[in-house]
C-alpha cells in the first residue's frame, strides 16, 4: 500500500517537531513531500533540514500540489480556519493543530465543510493518542477507578513573551492555547460534556487571558477543576479521581509516565528522532500521524478519539470560559455558535 503523502503548512516550532515525529514512522507508511511557509527561505531551510523534496512560499502551492494527500496545519490559531478550508477545497485531508478554530461556530463551519467534501479532518489533540491516555481510558472503561468524581488539572508555563499566546490578533490567550488540553482531559475522563461552567481569569493589556481558573460540572455530580497560566510554571499534572482510587498523568498534555492506581509509575518511552525536537516529548506527535493514516485508509472522516463532536464540545467550553472572563475575538462576531 502506498505511503500517505504529507505536506506541512508553516515552518515554525510545532511543524518542526511534527516533521521530526513523522521521521520515526516507517517511510513505507508516511512521506513528507512538501512544506509551505510565509517566507521562501524559511521553507527552503525547513525542507533541507527534514529532507523534504518540495518547498513553497505561501500556502496556495500546497493546495495545488497533486502529490499531497494530507496537510498538517501548524499555523497560528487565527488562520487555522482559512488554511484548512483552502486545503479541503483542494481535496486534501486535514490534521489541524489545536485549537481547531477560534470558536465553536467557526469549528462547526469547517467540520461541516470537510464532511461535505468527504475528507478526513481532525483537531490535533495529540495527547489522546499517547499510550498513557489509552491506558487511562481502558482502566476507566473496566471500572477500575469506580465512578469518576473529580479531575484536578493544571497547565502553566512562562509564555507571556510568546506572540501566539499574548496577542489577540493571533488568536491568543491561555484558554485557546493551554486550556484546550485541560478541557479535553476532563472530557476524556468523564466521557461527557460539562453541564455548567464557572470561570475567572486574568487579562493582559491586549485583552486576552494570561491565566484562568474554572470549574466544570459534569452530569452525575462530577467536577473538574482546571487552571492555566502563561506567567507561572504549574505542576502540569492531571489527576483523575474515582471512588476506587486515582491515576495521575505527569506532563499530562504529552505524558510518557503515569502513576497508576496501585502507585506504580508506568513509563512509555519515545523513540529518538533523526533531528532533535524542540518541545517536550514532541516525538509523541507520531501517534496522531499514525491515527490519521489509519482513518484515511479506512475511508473514515473522523477519529473516535478526537471526533468532530468532541472538537465542537471543547470549543463550546472555551467559548463559555472566554465569555465569562471577558475575552472576545473578532471571529465571535462572524461565526456564531
Amino acid at each position: 500500500m502506498a505511503p500517505l503523502r504529507w505536506a506541512i503548512v508553516s515552518a515554525g516550532t510545532i511543524s518542526h517537531d511534527f516533521a521530526c515525529a513523522v521521521s520515526t514512522l516507517p517511510a513505507s507508511d508516511h512521506q513528507l513531500v512538501a512544506v509551505g511557509a510565509r517566507g521562501l527561505e524559511n521553507a527552503r531551510k525547513f525542507a533541507e533540514l527534514h529532507g523534504i523534496p518540495r518547498f513553497y512560499e505561501g500556502y496556495e502551492a500546497i493546495a495545488k500540489d497533486p502529490e499531497v494527500d494530507v496537510v498538517y496545519v501548524g499555523t497560528v490559531n487565527n488562520v487555522h480556519y482559512e488554511v484548512s478550508r483552502m486545503m479541503l477545497e483542494a481535496g486534501k485531508h486535514i490534521l489541524c493543530e489545536k485549537p481547531l478554530c477560534v470558536n465553536r461556530g467557526q469549528a462547526r463551519s469547517l467540520l461541516d465543510f470537510a464532511r461535505e467534501r468527504g475528507l478526513f479532518c481532525m483537531e490535533a489533540i495529540w495527547s489522546r493518542f499517547f499510550p498513557s491516555y489509552v491506558h487511562l481510558r481502558e482502566r476507566i472503561g473496566r471500572g477500575d477507578l469506580g465512578r469518576i468524581e473529580r479531575v484536578e488539572v493544571q497547565f502553566g508555563l512562562p509564555l507571556t513573551h510568546v506572540e501566539r499566546v499574548r496577542m489577540k490578533s493571533l488568536g491568543g490567550g491561555t484558554v485557546l492555547d493551554l486550556g484546550v488540553y485541560t478541557i479535553q482531559v476532563a472530557m476524556w475522563a468523564f466521557q461527557s460534556e460539562p453541564v455548567r461552567i464557572e470561570a475567572a481569569g486574568q487579562l493582559n493589556d491586549e485583552g486576552v487571558d494570561v491565566g484562568i481558573t474554572a470549574t466544570l460540572h459534569f452530569p452525575g455530580g462530577g467536577v473538574a477543576n482546571i487552571k492555566t497560566s502563561a506567567i507561572d510554571k504549574l505542576p502540569n499534572t492531571a489527576v483523575i479521581i474515582g471512588t476506587k482510587g486515582s491515576i495521575t498523568l505527569h506532563d499530562f498534555w504529552c505524558p510518557i509516565e503515569l502513576t497508576d492506581l496501585d502507585g506504580t509509575v508506568r513509563s512509555y518511552p519515545l523513540p529518538a528522532s533523526k533531528v532533535e525536537c524542540i518541545l517536550l516529548n514532541s516525538v509523541g506527535l507520531r501517534y496522531e500521524a499514525e491515527e490519521t493514516r489509519r482513518r484515511i485508509l479506512a475511508g473514515e472522516l473522523e477519529s473516535p478519539s478526537v471526533s468532530h463532536s468532541d472538537s465542537l464540545a471543547i470549543a463550546g467550553v472555551q467559548d463559555a470560559i472566554r465569555k465569562q472572563i471577558g475575552v472576545e475575538m473578532p471571529e465571535d462576531y462572524i461565526f456564531k455558535s
